[in-house]
């Protein structure tokens, strides 16, 4: 069977590429290991899962509302494993019937099975004991990634086990050690120590997500230790193993010895390119089996595209699916985005997100810059949600005022960081937020405050920040109603 392109995996990339092609009129066919995985790792084991099981502990266990009735208030007393694998195959079953629904009004087929480059245009599925060979004149790998397992620890899925076997474990065991402390390892150490679950995080590095802004990290650490978790930074792991069957531990390189009842390997994940027989393509995956590609996500194969996670960093689901409808429009000669300001979100507890620069980024590259912050603690919807240690962080160029980065942490910060994305996006400057007029009570009340802090840390007069030719018509305004000798005229100011 012939097609205009061929999709491999059905993530948040490959299926918005398939739909983006479908929707140019070209004949397109999306390949899935097994059609209960439709949707890909986001769905399944991943992005949806995990933030699915992250609100509901955030509902049964009360958290929202710990500090408005106490740490005894609880909607459950007792949550079981059970309680939160409920929720996560609702919601897991609604994304896949969607996705499929969508695949298929937009005529896209689909193949399950095993897919493997026969060659260049060539690609054969296996599955159920039956070969299709697919031929196409494109090709979109949207693969995404796998768990990176280390060689010598032994994966039981029971006491030692890695983020996909995470959602099937049997019970919330009381103690856990997570082997790294990048974006997975963190978000699921908080969602387990906000269930009290006693969290012990392991990472070779100094400074945990070193992408984001050093004082929202900051908060958030301090935020981790109040409720019990402890951090060994800058320590390398020689050896897990099981201590009988209720107990696990940790051998570090310093000579500690960990001990807990079970343990999360969260190292990293690795392109899941094993099997595709790349080679065949002229392709290569590099030693974490990720694909190299361009700016125009053509790989060193120019018909063949690359997507999504098994690319590389950000490995977010938000800018995969962008990245899949671009390698589309470029693959078929239509107009791309070019929009690039990208937010980040990261679902700890509380929760981070973050778009354009940061101080660091800023002070290296010797950009004068000041900050307005808005603390959750003194805005009224931050009271009303129970939100005492949220902050919105505005960074601005000193001399321009525009907005150069946004970084947030706490409630809702996923969803207020897109109106400083706007703003961004658009040239604008914080003055925007001072002259604008927020809804309130709400959490979108934190750009006019921040904005006025920082406005009132530059503690310049407000002509100072208007346009050059703008501020000299005020002047010559003012001295002209400063000149009549009325005591009318004389009580006039004359602003913007």
């Amino acid at each position: 069977m012939h097609y205009d392109l061929v999709v491999l995996g059905s993530g948040p990339s490959g299926q918005k590429g398939a739909i983006a092609a479908a929707k140019l009129g070209k004949r397109v066919a999306i390949v899935e290991r097994k059609s209960a995985q439709i949707g890909g790792v986001c769905s399944h084991t991943g992005t949806i899962p995990s933030k699915t099981m992250r609100e509901a502990i955030l509902h049964l266990s009360g958290y929202r509302h710990r500090d408005i009735y106490g740490e005894q208030y609880r909607r459950k007393r007792h949550i079981t494993i059970q309680d939160l694998q409920r929720k996560v195959l609702s919601v897991s079953q609604h994304e896949r019937d969607v996705i499929e629904d969508q695949l298929d009004r937009n005529g896209v087929d689909i193949f399950s099975g095993d897919a493997k480059f026969l060659g260049p245009n060539t690609i054969e599925v296996s599955g159920d004991g039956i070969q299709t060979v697919l031929k196409a004149d494109k090709i979109l790998l949207a693969v995404g990634t796998v768990p990176d397992r280390p060689t010598n620890t032994q994966f039981d899925g029971t006491r030692i086990f890695d983020s996909d076997q995470l959602l099937s474990i049997d019970r919330i065991p009381r103690s856990m050690l997570v082997v790294g402390g990048g974006v997975i390892g963190i978000e699921y150490a908080i969602m387990f120590a906000t269930l009290g679950v006693h969290v012990t995080v392991i990472d070779g590095r100094e400074r945990l997500l070193s992408f984001c802004d050093g004082e929202i990290v900051d908060s958030l650490l301090y935020h981790c230790r109040s409720i019990g978790m402890v951090f060994r930074l800058g320590e390398d792991v020689v050896r897990l193993s099981q201590l009988g069957d209720d107990r696990v531990a940790l051998e570090l390189e310093s000579g500690k010895r960990l001990v807990a009842e079970t343990a999360l390997m969260a190292v990293g994940r690795r392109g899941d390119t094993d099997g595709l027989n790349l080679e065949a393509a002229g392709l290569e995956a590099d030693k974490r089996g990720r694909v190299s590609c361009n700016e125009k996500h053509q790989t060193d194969v120019p018909h063949i595209y690359a997507v999504g996670d098994v690319i590389g960093f950000p490995a977010l689901a938000s800018t995969a699916m962008e990245q899949g409808r671009k390698a589309v429009a470029y693959a078929f000669e239509q107009p791309a985005s070019d929009f690039d300001l990208m937010p980040y979100g990261l679902f700890t507890i509380p929760e981070i997100s973050m778009v354009g620069q940061s101080e660091e980024q800023l002070t290296r590259d010797r950009v004068p810059y000041e900050v307005g912050v808005a603390r959750f603690r003194e805005i009224a919807r931050g009271q009303i949600l129970g939100d005492q240690m949220g902050l919105l962080k505005l960074v601005f160029h000193r001399e321009t005022l525009r907005l150069l980065g946004v970084h947030c942490i706490g409630v809702s910060a996923t969803e207020i960081i897109h109106i400083g994305q706007a703003v961004m996006h658009f040239g604008g400057t914080i003055e925007y937020f001072r002259d604008n007029v927020f809804n309130y009570p709400t959490m979108a009340e934190c750009y006019k405050v921040a904005a006025f802090d920082g406005l009132n840390k530059l503690g310049l007069d407000i002509r100072d920040h208007v346009p050059t030719q703008e501020a000299e018509i005020l002047e010559q305004v003012n001295e002209l109603v400063v000149g009549l000798e009325t005591p009318a005229a004389t009580d006039v100011a004359v602003t913007r």
